[in-house]
């Protein structure tokens, strides 16, 4: 492990990464694994650390396409694209183009393989998987119009397509129905025939999170990626369409930007640090200066920040008394972290072998480690509901690449084909791709 300086000025730079991302886009529900050349061997830092079992690795699939392999941070990606994934409802699922393709979570067999009848130039930009459905947010070449396109989980028959939002789409489904939060509105869907089952108007462009069964919509003339502030939250019950509004505490608006809603809070942030409302009345509940939400751990029932001093802290939604603290010296040293599950973090090491390995926040330090994965990449969906962490539950997927194929190209497949890349459709400069001549999809259990 790198020394304290340079574990602490890790942690830093990956904090400021962090806030910059943040200001952006708002932070998905995970933590995303930071480029960086500090890892954690487990012969230097882990006294104690035992290996994890045979099933931290559940299974692996072989994933399809043309893919590459990088020794940093990027790891295993397509030669030209992005892809996502999701795990949830029994499945993993993986988009790339505009092909899905789904697994059995139990074992990794696949289910099934279908390819989108898009426009030309489409491409996936998420997919989330769900009880019994799948769904993927297909967004046009141009960056303006995305549709959501459902997708049935154990046959892989396409059963309906709805408009969405850009930074919308699927924030709950099921076989029989699916709420899609589009260009104007908020819309649940009866899949059998494609009928709306009920509507509520809203802004275009607002900013959403979703808590269990209700949907949060904050409400500034400024939408999604506008300052104005939020004076008021639509809360919508995704079941049956019933809303009410929260507004903000008399005399104030809402502190910044919405950005996580669990446990019936509703977190805010901005440059002053994060700031807790109830769900239930909008009346103020606490605050932390100078600190970054950084995600969720549902069963813990806690809320990641990194706090001013550069600590890693889980607090409790409801009254932001800090359960679960790791110092920065320490979190420094674990810059591949990526999500927490039930108290201990998921994390991978970049490159050719990247090792996996567990961090217990209670505890501070990495208590198991496995054998590690070749070129290993985390999928990430900026919606907070996608992603290849499990929202309830403890499998992880990431693609890795066993065996390297030759010879190497000249391509750059981190230009993303999503609406966030580029206007002029640059991007970084070409560089050598090493191919992957058997890329696979891992399951991994926190």
């Amino acid at each position: 492990m790198a020394g304290p300086a340079r574990a602490r000025a890790a942690w830093r730079r990956s904090a400021w990464v962090r806030r910059g991302v943040l200001a952006a886009v708002l932070v998905a529900v995970v933590f995303f694994p930071v480029p960086g050349p500090v890892s954690v061997p487990q012969a230097a830092t882990c006294h104690g650390c035992r290996a994890q079992s045979a099933n931290a690795e559940r299974w692996h699939s072989r994933l399809s396409g043309s893919w590459a392999a990088h020794d940093g941070a990027t790891g295993t990606v397509p030669v030209s694209g992005q892809a996502y994934a999701a795990v949830g409802g029994g499945v993993a699922v993986v988009g790339n183009g505009v092909t899905v393709t789904g697994y059995r979570l139990r074992d990794g067999q696949q289910l099934w393989q279908v390819t989108l009848g898009e426009p030309a130039g489409a491409a996936i930009m998420s997919v989330r998987a769900w009880p019994g459905v799948v769904t993927a947010g297909v967004v046009t070449r141009d960056g303006r119009t995305r549709t959501e396109v459902v997708i049935d989980a154990v046959t892989g028959t396409v059963l309906a397509g709805y408009p969405a939002a850009v930074f919308g789409g699927a924030v709950a489904a099921s076989t029989a129905t699916t709420v899609v939060v589009g260009p104007t509105g908020v819309t649940s869907y009866d899949n059998g025939n494609g009928r709306i089952r009920w509507q509520r108007r809203t802004g275009a462009g607002q900013t959403w999170r979703t808590d269990g069964g209700n949907l949060y919509v904050a409400e500034a003339a400024g939408g999604y990626l506008g300052s104005a502030p939020v004076t008021s939250l639509r809360v919508i019950d995704l079941s049956s369409g019933t809303e009410r509004r929260l507004l903000s505490p008399p005399g104030h608006s809402f502190s910044g930007t919405l950005a996580i809603a669990a446990d019936d809070a509703v977190l805010f942030t901005s440059a002053a640090g994060v700031t807790a409302y109830s769900g239930s009345t909008g009346g103020s509940l606490w605050s932390m200066a100078d600190a970054v939400p950084e995600g969720a751990d549902p069963s813990a029932h806690l809320i990641y920040l990194t706090s001013a001093g550069g600590a890693l802290v889980g607090v409790d939604p409801l009254t932001g008394a800090v359960r679960a603290s790791v110092s920065g010296s320490t979190a420094g040293g674990s810059a591949g972290m990526y999500v927490v599950r039930g108290g201990v973090a998921l994390g991978l090491d970049s490159g050719q072998g990247g090792e996996a390995w567990g961090f217990n926040v209670a505890v501070g330090r990495v208590t198991w480690t496995a054998p590690g994965l070749p070129f290993p990449h985390y999928f990430s969906d900026l919606s907070g509901l996608g992603g290849s962490a499990a929202e309830a539950g403890n499998v992880v997927v990431v693609a890795a690449c066993p065996h390297l194929a030759r010879p190497s190209i000249t391509a750059s497949p981190s230009v993303s084909s999503s609406p966030s890349a580029s206007p002029s459709g640059t991007g970084p400069p070409a560089t050598p791709l090493q191919l992957c001549a058997t890329p696979e999809l891992v399951a991994l259990s926190v």
